[in-house]
């Protein structure tokens, strides 16, 4: 619950804010790509300053995610190797409990006497 108000408490002024810049920038930049001839560039695109922004983010979200799942490679692999033995070592009980099942009863051992 309080982790939901803190990212209420955050998401809302910095979701004013995008959308406050994204209104007053909307009047067209152009983003030279080439950095040799910047006079006459033979790269360049043409789009309103809060598409750069939001584009910037979305790559930037693609980026972090894809390195916390690269760094995050040796964890699954455990996960996996341990799934795989625990399959396993289940097997292996059923098994057991399904011969225990099946041999005769013991005869049940005979006391000492008592004297």
């Amino acid at each position: 619950m309080l982790r939901r108000a803190i990212w209420l408490l955050v998401a809302f002024p910095a979701a004013i804010v995008l959308i406050t810049l994204a209104v007053i920038n909307r009047q067209a930049v152009r983003l030279i790509l080439d950095p040799f001839r910047p006079s006459d560039p033979v790269i360049s695109l043409v789009a309103p300053l809060y598409a750069y922004v939001l584009g910037a983010l979305i790559v930037g979200v693609i980026l972090g995610g894809s390195a916390a799942w690269v760094a995050q490679r040796r964890w699954r692999g455990m996960a996996r190797r341990r799934a795989a033995e625990a399959v396993r070592w289940q097997a292996e009980a059923d098994r057991l409990a399904r011969d225990r099942d099946r041999s005769p009863p013991a005869a049940p051992a005979l006391a000492p006497a008592r004297r």
